[in-house]
């Protein structure tokens, strides 16, 4: 079983786990870890809607709790969506928000990013094509 294969199954195990009761969007994101374990996590809404939190910090949360310090590949599962958010159009990338954190725990901006649909078709980034000019703090 390949890297995208390992980790599209983890996010999708994830998706399954999603509470998302006010978007009916169920979202996974698995990564791999510089420490060879695979880190899932599904988005979850509150009431606050659309305050919560997404599949890949979730994920993030996960890979922390562990003691792993970077990501080196990841996938986002979730369906596709178009322009008026219906199925069938565009893959769903990370939002801005979680491209920042992505990119501060990936292992560096040419980690592989897949975003996936639940029947595995994707679409491969890299860090920098998703993020090409994210905040650093200077050293």
């Amino acid at each position: 079983m390949s890297e995208f294969d390992k980790l599209f199954a983890a996010a999708s195990a994830a998706r399954a786990k999603a509470h998302a009761p006010y978007s009916n969007y169920a979202v996974g994101a698995a990564l791999l870890a510089d420490d060879g374990e695979i880190y899932a996590g599904c988005n979850i809404e509150n009431a606050a809607f659309p305050e919560g939190w997404c599949a890949e910090t979730t994920a993030i949360g996960h890979l922390v709790m562990g003691g792993a310090k970077r990501i080196v590949k990841a996938v986002v599962v979730a369906e596709r969506i178009d322009r008026d958010r219906v199925a069938g159009g565009r893959f769903c990338t990370p939002c801005g928000g979680c491209r920042q954190r992505l990119s501060e725990f990936a292992a560096g901006p040419e980690i592989d990013i897949w975003a996936a649909d639940p029947q595995g078709a994707s679409q491969h980034f890299t860090m920098a094509e998703l993020l090409p000019a994210g905040f650093v703090l200077e050293d």
